[in-house]
Parts: structure tokens; C-alpha cells; sequence
């Protein structure tokens, strides 16, 4: 769904008469621990392939807005970003533009393999820049493909986009970038499994430190502790809970100590160059029924997933397989959300019923069944699963049966 932004931000863009500076042909420079995570090269195939694609789907320009997608493309974090849309565009014939808060140019220049900038100051700005940027590259009456499911996007963006250019066609290239990114490359596999291993510490660290007494706030500061004495990126804590906490979806670390006979949940995600070794882990700390059956459930719709990951396979047939084993025990009602995503650098396309799209070989999938028990607890386990000749393969060597502390 596209945000919303102020009618008055877009009229703005028409009445002002400021127009952003222009940062055009920039000079990489060498700042300490800056730079691409990737080669020039690697760079230069994932943007031809977006180009090949777009020309078969009639678009003449691809401009892309998504964080995850501009990374996988140039290699800048994208963390300037929030304050309005950063776009890159690609176009046959011509090198690629980025669009970027003029705040941000730095880090753009330094942190992507993209020469050529337009910096805009002001939100109400990005429209007439981005504007002057398509009429120079003669695309202002072409066929423009923007990400328009892009949470990053507003449809005021846009709307002021074609209230510049009048005879601009903007069409929805939401699934391009999905497409090109599907098979991961063997430096983007390398990347999995480093974010794996750094994952696999916090969880030995986690199931190690439970005790009784001890609280998340304490257990989490000892996972990036020793994160940090591996020299690697601290983790990403997507969920971490005890006992009634648990309840809570997407609930961070607190004070909150844990029980005997108490359930832990730990969603965590090792971090290499953008890529995340996402997983879901799970224990009792004596015991606990309710978790142990909805564990034991997750368990088998995990390996359900392991098996389904194969290719040739559709994405709904995936999502069948897994799915249809929490629904065969009667509890269906507790699966309430997507068997799981496509990744790479990002979060991508998802693993649903119905879903066409073809499994290939080199894809990887993040499954986090997390199941909701009849009181109301979050539980379950996950695997990160590269879809290869022989079937799925974890990139963990955690199990991820359930831990009894």
C-alpha cells in the first residue's frame, strides 16, 4: 500500500522556486572502512539484468526506490533514506543515476559503485529533480517502471513526479528486482553462511546462559559481546522472550527474568554485508506442555520446508506442503502468517498459497514458523534453506529441535 504524504508538500514542488544543487559525475574518495562489500563487476551484472528484464517487460526506465533493492544494486546502506525517496535509475545506453538527499551524497559516493548523483535538499524538491534528470536522459514521454508497492515510495512522490512530466507513463516494476535477485550468486551464498555462523554463536550463547534468574536484557548484552569479540556486526534481535512475553510479537529484550518451567524464544539474525542469517530458536527451561506440543509442531513444518525446497517446485506447492501440516493437526488457526520469504540482501517476495512463481535452484528461503498456542504464545523454530539439486539445505548446524534447559 503507498503512504500518504501532505497535498501541500506536492503543491509545494510546483510553487517553489528553490531547486536542489546537482551533484552530477562525482569522484569516489577513500574513507576508512567504506566501500563496496562486492566487486564493480558484481555490481555491473545485477544492473544488467534488471536492464534485460525491464526491456522485456516494455519499460524504458527502471527506477528504483526499495532500501533492500538499491543495496543489492549498488551497494549503499541506505540509511539516509527515510527522510524521502532515494531512486536510482537505469536506463539502456547510459550509466546509472542516483537520486539522494544532498545530506546523504557522501555516503552514496563512498558507499556505492554508482558515479553520477542528483542531490535534492528538500522533500518537496525530489519531483522537479527527478524530473530534470528523465528529460535529460530523453525519458520524459517514456514508460517508467517505479516499485509502487514500496513502503519507501508515497504516492505523493509520484503524483508530483507526473504532475511534472505530463506525458511521463509510470507502471508498477514492483516484481523486477524480485526476479533478477531470486538466485543468489556464490559471493551472496559466502555472505549467508558468514551471517550464519555469526547467528549460530548468539544461539549457543543464548541456549547456554539459561538459567534461573537470569533475564533477556542480560542475555542478549552477552550474545553481541561476544559478537563483538569475533569482530563481526552485532545481531539483529527481531524477537527475544520468556514465559509470558512470549505473547508478544516482535517483543525486544527486557528486564524481565526468567521462571522454571518457563518457555524462551529467541528470533536473531547475524548480520555480513547486508545479508542475515535469520533464526528462530526455542527452550524450556524445566518444563512447560503447552510450548512442548506447539514446538513439536513447528519442528515438522520446518522439515516439511526442508524437503518442499526443491526445484521445479511452485512457491504455493512450498507453502502447501508446510502449511498443511499445521492444518492436518487441527491447529490452523495458530499459522497466521507467510510460510516464508525469498531473501538476499532484503526481505523479498513471499512463500503463500496459490503463489506461481517457479523454485530454482540457488534460491533461499528464510522459514520461521513461529506458531501461536492456544493461550496465546508465540513459538516454533526456523531454517535458513538453499534450494539445491539434492533438495532443501540448511545453512545452520543448530538444530532446531526444541532446547530443555
Amino acid at each position: 500500500m503507498l503512504q500518504w504524504r501532505s497535498p501541500l508538500l506536492v503543491s509545494a514542488a510546483a510553487n517553489c522556486s528553490l531547486r536542489a544543487r546537482k551533484v552530477i559525475n562525482t569522484v569516489n574518495s577513500v574513507i576508512p572502512r567504506s566501500g563496496l562489500p562486492f566487486t564493480m563487476g558484481e555490481y555491473s551484472s545485477r544492473q544488467k539484468r534488471v536492464l534485460d528484464t525491464a526491456n522485456n517487460a516494455g519499460i524504458d526506465a527502471t527506477m528504483i526506490a526499495a532500501h533492500g533493492h538499491l543495496r543489492y544494486l549498488t551497494g549503499y546502506h541506505g540509511g539516509g533514506g527515510y527522510f524521502g525517496p532515494f531512486v536510482l535509475i537505469l536506463t539502456p545506453g547510459h550509466a546509472p543515476v542516483y537520486l539522494a538527499r544532498e545530506y546523504e551524497v557522501q555516503s552514496v559516493r563512498d558507499e556505492s559503485c554508482v558515479g553520477e548523483l542528483d542531490g535534492y535538499a528538500h522533500l518537496h524538491e525530489f519531483a522537479s529533480v527527478c524530473a530534470d534528470r528523465l528529460r535529460k536522459l530523453g525519458l520524459h514521454n517514456k514508460r517508467a517502471g517505479m516499485e509502487l508497492g514500496c513502503w519507501n515510495l508515497a504516492r505523493a512522490d509520484v503524483m508530483a513526479l507526473q504532475a511534472e512530466l505530463l506525458e511521463l507513463e509510470v507502471v508498477d516494476a514492483n516484481k523486477i528486482i524480485a526476479r533478477v535477485s531470486a538466485v543468489t550468486a556464490d559471493v551472496e551464498l559466502k555472505a549467508m553462511r558468514d551471517a550464519m555462523a555469526v547467528n549460530e554463536l548468539a544461539i549457543r550463547t543464548f541456549q547456554s546462559a539459561l538459567r534461573e534468574g537470569v533475564s533477556e536484557m542480560e542475555i542478549a548484552e552477552l550474545i553481541n559481546e561476544r559478537v563483538s569479540a569475533l569482530g563481526a556486526s552485532p545481531v539483529i534481535l527481531v524477537s527475544f522472550g520468556f514465559g509470558d512475553r512470549n505473547e508478544l510479537p516482535h517483543e525486544r529484550p527486557s528486564a524481565h527474568q526468567l521462571s522454571f518451567n518457563e518457555p524462551a524464544m529467541i528470533e536473531v539474525g547475524g548480520v555480513k554485508d547486508a545479508y542475515v542469517g535469520a533464526l528462530v530458536r526455542s527452550a524450556v527451561l524445566g518444563r512447560h506442555a503447552e510450548t512442548e506440543a506447539v514446538h513439536a509442531l513447528a519442528e515438522e513444518a520446518v522439515e516439511a520446508a526442508i524437503v518442499a525446497a526443491r526445484p521445479g517446485a511452485t512457491a504455493g506447492e512450498f507453502d502447501c506442503a508446510v502449511r498443511g501440516v499445521v492444518e492436518r493437526s487441527g491447529r490452523a488457526d495458530g499459522f497466521r502468517h507467510r510460510t516464508g520469504y525469498q531473501v538476499e540482501a532484503s526481505w523479498n517476495d513471499s512463500l503463500e498459497p496459490e503463489a506461481k512463481d517457479i523454485i530454482e535452484k540457488g534460491m533461499a528461503f528464510d522459514t520461521p514458523i513461529i506458531l501461536f498456542s492456544e493461550n496465546g504464545c508465540l513459538f516454533g523454530c526456523s531454517e535458513k534453506i538453499l534450494a539445491t539439486e539434492r533438495g532443501g539445505e540448511p545453512l545452520s548446524t543448530t538444530s532446531h529441535e526444541l532446547l530443555k534447559a
